[in-house]
């Protein structure tokens, strides 16, 4: 049997749910409002959170400090929406002693100075070490920039040094241009010379590369043979589970590696043969577009591939499109969502 041992993270991201308020062009996870809610039990949360406890790392600076790939957050999807189950979540994690805890979000929510700041110190009084507030052009589109602004504020008072804002750069950027309310990212292009976007931590998976691929240099399915996935299916510092329970590393949407309420198994290692998707990617894409073609009649795209990633999602999202056979492409909905 060919059994691949998945390394245990030193930190993760827990997807209350995939339904956001925004369906950003840059999401790497699909999300978007037309998800069903599906949120995570307090059962499976709880199962999860209870074997993490002893593999998260804190941030260097501390156990109750916080740090983008250190310790534990939450996240979706936009966690905002269920505010109670988000708070039931903190407190688990504070319970269970995981260090490092923190909360991303858009910004949706913070509609006045009492709400939001009244969110907030209920989520630090149950346990929250901080936040992570996203801010870039592509939630500029749907989030007033006042709300972003106030969460700012409110949460620096709070949390101090435990709230970073990311991007940095966009969050200045936007106060210097004044911005009032949302804004389109065409507008926001005209604002800024295409080569501002070099700014952003853009990744080129997820929605992006069917939203953004006119920003991109493309290239034909060729350029990709040879090439696997192995490494990102195997780093060890960041993993997902999501509310399904699907455990997903490195930031590859629509790929899971077991049930993450059974960390056990799939630490023991998995038998990739029952999984010949996954055993294609951790070899050669080659393998993958061998599958697609020949079984599921896919056809390479006349313009190309902007990266590894799209080729290989393209070729994903093909497949889980017709077929729901192959567990390892889970969620199957994600490949309903990217565009």
């Amino acid at each position: 049997m060919n059994r691949l041992l998945v390394p245990k993270p030193i930190s993760a991201g827990i997807f209350l749910s995939y339904k956001c308020t925004s369906k950003c062009k840059h999401c790497m996870y699909a999300c978007s409002p037309q998800w069903k809610a599906d949120w995570i039990s307090e059962t499976d949360l709880r199962k999860i959170l209870a074997q993490l406890h002893d593999k998260i790392q804190p941030s260097p600076l501390g156990p109750h400090k916080i740090a983008i790939n250190y310790g534990l957050y939450f996240t979706g999807g936009e966690p905002f929406l269920n505010f109670d189950l988000l708070l039931r979540a903190v407190e688990m994690a504070y319970e269970i002693g995981i260090p490092s805890t923190f909360v991303e979000t858009n910004c949706f929510w913070c509609i006045d100075d009492v709400k939001t700041r009244e969110k907030l110190l209920q989520l630090k009084s149950s346990g929250l070490d901080g936040i992570l507030i996203s801010v870039n052009p592509f939630i500029l589109e749907e989030v007033p920039f006042e709300r972003t602004k106030r969460a700012v504020g409110i949460s620096r008072e709070i949390f101090k040094e435990n709230a970073i804002v990311y991007q940095e750069i966009f969050h200045h950027q936007f106060r210097e241009f004044n911005v009032e309310g949302t804004l389109s990212f065409e507008e926001y292009l005209q604002k800024v010379r295409l080569s501002g976007l070099s700014l952003v931590e853009l990744l080129p998976m997820g929605r992006a590369v069917y939203k953004l691929e006119h920003l991109y240099k493309k290239y034909p399915a060729k350029r990709f043979f040879g090439e696997s996935c192995r490494e990102d299916l195997m780093r060890e510092w960041h993993i997902h589970i999501d509310n399904y329970g699907n455990y997903m590393t490195g930031y590859c949407g629509g790929i899971s590696l077991g049930d993450g309420r059974d960390m056990g198994s799939i630490w023991a290692g998995i038998n990739v043969e029952e999984m010949p998707i996954l055993n294609a990617l951790l070899s050669d894409l080659e393998r993958l577009y061998i599958i697609g073609v020949k079984e599921f009649g896919y056809k390479e795209r006349k313009e190309g591939y902007v990266s590894k990633c799209h080729f290989c999602l393209d070729i994903r999202r093909h497949i889980a499109q017709q077929a729901d056979r192959f567990k390892e492409l889970s969620p199957r909905e994600f490949y309903f969502q990217l565009e």
